[in-house]
């Protein structure tokens, strides 16, 4: 009895739909849906007056600091929600989380610490809503080692 109650209930769905689903779709809507699912999605794009900075030669321990300027090249506006740095030796700052419009410019602050030896090069992320999703900007220095307190007869091992 149960079969023959599933067996009705599947032909009165069959039957009550029409002869063709999609027949009530209008043509209209379909070339309308195409056109906006193919257009090209508008970002921003961060365009940096240099990706890396070189603070060349330091001393151990010796507090450095640079700018990096960013101008908002792209065609909508831009948005950046954090920018964070490979190690806590290196801190962003002083940037902005208002929206940047197309054609204006704005900054950031890099801060790094000194701390290290011999080549040294740290990446700074910013998460932003650019097609990518993130832009990088590199700081390198050369840490000289602090001699004071190395070997007993005071030269330098390396």
């Amino acid at each position: 009895m149960k079969k023959i109650i599933y067996l009705f209930a599947i032909m009165f769905v069959f039957t009550s739909c029409g002869d063709d689903p999609f027949s009530k779709v209008k043509s209209e809507n379909v070339k309308s849906a195409a056109v906006r699912d193919n257009a090209p999605f508008k970002y921003p794009v961060m365009t940096f007056d240099r990706k890396i900075h070189d603070f060349g030669t330091i001393e151990d321990g010796a507090a450095q600091e640079t700018v990096f300027s960013y101008t908002n090249t792209g065609d909508a506006p831009l948005v950046i929600s954090e920018i964070k740095s490979t190690c806590g030796c290196t801190v962003p700052q002083d940037w902005s989380r208002a929206p940047l419009l197309p054609g204006e410019s704005s900054q950031f602050t890099v801060k790094f610490n000194g701390k290290g030896a011999n080549k040294t090069t740290k990446t700074v992320t910013i998460n932003a809503n650019t097609q990518n999703g993130s832009e990088s900007v590199r700081i390198m220095a050369f840490i000289n080692k602090s001699t004071s307190g190395g070997s007993p007869s005071g030269m330098v091992i390396n």
